[in-house]
């Protein structure tokens, strides 16, 4: 087992979650929410830290990377990611118990859009686009976006296709393209520009920005996060 590679790459993930918290926090600080942007902010050095750590210890790791690597670094990813996503909720004291706020975030990034909140209408702006943004990023996975960004990470030893196996939920993955990577690129190109397109559309109906932007998250991603009590009827 490769463990330095499944650190290695769990750096690169949490970098990348932090990066994607850094609009939940603009968001806050844009309506006058001090204290979520604050909340918001300490999260994102936990990420930090955790990451320049990992990285730090795994950087100089063998390349190879094989099936077994990739489902350990799969199931680690989402079990370290949402330990430190749900860290907005817990220090804000909008969900007070941790263990709830990591409950929320779980749902979230598996697009289970089950919910602990009896009132989601409370919770500041920040927070409730990071919540949207957590279906939209499970919906088609981050090691999914990760291939689509990242530098050629263990290119010609099976790094992406190991990796986006063992993110799929079917037996098998296929190509739309010969290199894994690019397929990844297509997919994630075609699924943002379903997002926009539902962000227009609800624009278009006369939806404040922010709610088409979160109700389009959820939707992309089909994790079904309301963003009012009544969810869809309202």
């Amino acid at each position: 087992m490769n463990y330095r590679m499944i650190g290695r790459i769990l750096a690169q993930l949490v970098a990348l979650e932090a990066v994607c918290i850094v609009p939940a926090a603009l968001i806050s600080l844009g309506y006058g929410e001090w204290f979520s942007a604050g909340a918001i902010a300490i999260a994102f050095a936990a990420m930090a830290l955790v990451a320049g750590g990992l990285w730090g210890l795994c950087r100089k790791a063998k390349r190879s990377f094989g099936a077994t690597e990739g489902m350990v670094c799969t199931g680690l990813a989402w079990v370290v990611l949402s330990l430190l996503g749900c860290l907005p909720f817990f220090i804000s004291g909008v969900i007070p118990r941790y263990i709830d706020a990591l409950f929320e975030m779980v749902s979230g990034f598996t697009t289970t859009g089950a919910s602990i909140m009896p009132d989601v209408e409370i919770l500041p702006k920040g927070l409730m686009y990071w919540r949207s943004f957590s279906n939209w990023l499970g919906g088609m996975g981050v090691l999914v976006l990760l291939l689509a960004i990242a530098p050629g990470e263990g290119q010609g030893q099976g790094f992406t296709m190991h990796l986006l196996r063992a993110e799929s939920p079917g037996p098998d993955v296929g190509k739309l393209v010969p290199k894994m990577k690019k397929t990844a690129l297509i997919l994630y190109c075609i699924y943002i520009a379903l997002t926009i397109l539902d962000f227009i559309l609800l624009l278009a109906g006369r939806t404040p920005w922010l709610d088409a932007l979160c109700i389009a998250f959820s939707t992309a991603g089909t994790g079904g996060f309301g963003i009012v009590n009544a969810s869809f009827a309202d």
